[in-house]
């Protein structure tokens, strides 16, 4: 009989990765509505980009205030907040009357999403099994994945149902056929709903329990998820050794050497991975697929298996990277991305001239999510969420998901100018070029975390700074 009871943490996990799915949703439904929306509004490009970076303007005040809340009330509460606040954004975007109150329900779904993208993972990581803790916490990015294939098949589905119903008027009207957009955007509150019920059935994390003082809860949590009763009373004298050091504040420690290595280098990758494609593909996809010719029926279901190949491609990495570990996936990932943007850039250059089918840049977009997928992406939340000490989890995760949604709003916004500006090829050659300082900083500065407990991992910072 194993040691440990992997089946319940399965399940806590499962049970927070549920704010991923709202994250995935929140983010891929805009591609869809964004043609309704600007011909509805009779929006510019400028405004255009507004709609799509909005929300994420309410995700980098989301992590701004995340790992205060988290810190302060606990992991749980925090995610309370952000599934109340999923829910209001999703009915309110689907009754709104005007393009402002769209954008301020968007803002506010966008803060749920800021809170979930650093409590969620977190809680995964804090109630975690050594040696599954990188495949656990990718059952959050899977369920983000899994919330891109809702959205997008929520979108290409009501739009193809709206086209076939004959007129008509009232409320759901309007929102399922008319407006589609409404139903689209809506839609969101049945997995907000579930979400913020099936939170209570979670213990709170027992790491945060014990640097609150609270050892006696923590050790009767960490008693779920072990067996003997020593290794409980172990997990909790191992993390209690750890906050032992008490001669700086939190923020001086965060700030401290060694520490503050390990908060630049998160930062970085956080930032850089932003600006390598991928939310270009996610939010633009469709318009970037219609620039090369295809209907917005066809362009939508291309979306739909751009999505498809994205959650199975994490469920791969979710299988492998404890075993590959994470600067492998990286590296080979990475790597991949380059090679499959370049052949993205080289189709939008000379597609047309050699005839080649909008099947092939398909295929070159497939290879490009696979890559991502199995490395950037998978990777991402695992290493933030484990790389912190346990003292100054929340408040690091913030900072560096603040930088990560700065790049991603960054990105929204200069999407269209650059698709419009610079070309697609050229679009695509930067998202390239932005690849290598990514790999740079990776080999240098990230070491490998897989296998190591968390307090082993804050024992390599500090070994760094002695």
């Amino acid at each position: 009989m194993k040691d440990y009871r992997f089946g319940y943490v399965l399940f806590l996990a499962l049970v927070a990765a549920g704010g991923g799915f709202l994250f995935g949703y929140d983010t891929a439904v805009i591609s869809g509505t964004i043609g309704q929306v600007t011909r509805l509004y009779h929006l510019d490009v400028l405004q255009q980009g507004w709609y799509v970076g909005c929300a994420l303007v309410g995700s980098i005040a989301g992590v701004a205030v995340a790992g205060t809340l988290s810190d302060r009330l606990g992991r749980k509460p925090a995610m309370i907040v952000a599934a109340t606040l999923f829910t209001l954004s999703a009915v309110g975007c689907a009754l709104c009357n005007t393009f402002d109150q769209l954008v301020v329900y968007r803002i506010i779904g966008g803060v749920g999403i800021g809170v979930a993208s650093i409590v969620c993972p977190m809680y995964i990581s804090e109630i975690a099994i050594t040696q599954f803790r990188g495949r656990l916490v990718s059952t959050y990015q899977l369920a983000i994945t899994i919330g891109f294939v809702a959205a997008y098949l929520a979108n290409y589905l009501l739009l193809q149902w709206s086209q076939g119903v004959v007129a008509g008027q009232g409320l759901w009207h309007k929102v399922l056929v008319d407006e589609v957009y409404r139903g689209m955007l809506g839609l969101e509150t049945v997995p907000a709903l579930l979400f913020f019920i099936v939170i209570f059935l979670l213990p709170e994390s027992p790491r945060w329990l014990i640097v609150r003082g609270q050892d006696r809860r923590a050790k009767s949590i960490f008693g779920r998820i072990y067996r003997r009763q020593e290794d409980a009373a172990r997990q909790v004298d191992e993390v209690a050794a750890t906050l032992q050091n008490k001669e700086k504040s939190d923020v001086g420690y965060l700030f401290s050497r060694g520490i503050r290595t390990a908060l630049v280098a998160g930062v970085c990758i956080a930032i850089l991975g932003q600006f390598m494609g991928v939310n270009a593909v996610l939010y633009y996809g469709p318009k970037i697929f219609e620039d090369a010719g295809l209907s917005s029926g066809d362009s939508l279901f291309y979306q739909v298996l751009v999505g498809m190949v994205n959650m199975l491609t994490t469920v791969l990495a979710l299988l492998i990277i404890d075993r590959v570990g994470r600067k492998q996936l990286v590296y080979y990932g990475v790597s991949g991305m380059i090679v499959s943007l370049l052949l993205i850039a080289v189709y939008f250059s000379f597609g047309e001239l050699w005839h080649w089918s909008s099947l092939v840049m398909l295929v070159f977009f497939l290879l490009y999510v696979f890559f991502t997928a199995v490395s950037i992406s998978a990777v991402v939340w695992v290493l933030l969420s484990e790389m912190y000490p346990t003292r100054v989890r929340g408040l690091a995760m913030s900072i560096a998901g603040f930088a990560l949604w700065i790049g991603t709003y960054l990105v929204s916004q200069l999407t269209p100018w650059l698709l419009a500006n610079a070309t697609p090829t050229g679009t695509f050659v930067i998202f390239a070029v932005m690849c290598l300082p990514y790999l740079f900083i990776m080999w240098r500065y990230i070491p490998e975390t897989a296998g190591r407990s968390l307090e082993d991992i804050e024992r390599h910072w500090l070994r760094r700074r002695k």
